[in-house]
């Protein structure tokens, strides 16, 4: 059983060619409408708008997400940016490969990738696993990619703590950001895109059995990034990295 069925549809919408549509219908295993009137019960749709594959919310057309490409806010422009802050702290200067297996929305493995890593990404849910891969496919057209002859990050869909019993080489860090429940019910809202992905996957009821299989698939280290409120995941890490409302836990093997 499709787990998003009754919750989301591929939308065609009369525009380009629909083969597209349909091929990601098939692989996702979804509906596929062609006027928005057609959406019945729904919450989201997927289609391409400006050339990328966005997720929809019915009740906000115009503002669809998709996979962001370019460079953060304040983020230096040239390649490799320059590894500083926590988050690269906690990755580790030697490090060079990094396999990000909680890839959600992209950010953390596109960032890592700006810094010059080496990135596998694993996504569990499908339909995410679609967005990502449409963002690596409009990363790699982009010029300074391309000038640089750059590849995008790897991507691999399915459940991490399969998938990293059966790497086929041994990374210097595995990186995990897994789905924490909320503070409390009533605590400032969450970007929309966090809303979003834990409407569609719901929270990571797995995160010790993840971490563990990180600790042993990891030449290194695993750095797990968490909001301040929660406990360590794995017990008292090695070193522990402050971010803005978060804190990357870094575990050495």
């Amino acid at each position: 059983m499709n787990g998003h069925q009754g919750k989301l549809v591929v939308l065609h919408e009369g525009q380009g060619d629909i083969s597209a549509y349909q091929q990601l219908a098939e692989r996702l295993q979804l509906p596929l409408y062609q006027a928005l009137n057609d959406v019945v019960t729904e919450d989201f749709f997927l289609s391409w708008r400006e050339d990328c594959l966005s997720l929809i919310d019915r009740n906000n057309l115009k503002s669809g997400l998709s996979v962001e490409i370019e460079h953060r806010p304040g983020e230096q422009l040239s390649w490799p940016i320059a590894k500083t802050g926590a988050f690269a702290q906690a990755l580790g200067k030697k490090t060079l490969t990094v396999v990000d297996a909680t890839a959600g929305w992209g950010q953390d493995s596109l960032a890592m990738f700006r810094m010059g890593y080496d990135v596998l990404s694993i996504e569990r849910s499908p339909v995410m696993a679609e967005l990502l891969a449409d963002g690596f496919k409009r990363l790699q057209l982009l010029s300074w990619v391309q000038q640089l002859q750059l590849s995008p990050p790897r991507l691999i869909s399915g459940n991490a703590i399969e998938l990293l019993a059966n790497l086929e080489f041994v990374p210097d860090c595995i990186y995990l950001d897994p789905m924490f429940p909320p503070k409390r019910k009533k605590s400032a809202l969450a970007k929309k895109s966090i809303m979003v992905l834990r409407d569609l996957v719901g929270d990571d009821m797995d995160k010790e059995e993840l971490f563990a299989a990180g600790m042993k698939a990891t030449g290194k280290r695993v750095v797990v990034k968490s909001p301040d409120y929660a406990e360590p995941l794995g017990g008292k890490p090695s070193a522990s990295f402050q971010g803005k409302l978060l804190r990357y836990d870094v575990y050495l093997k």
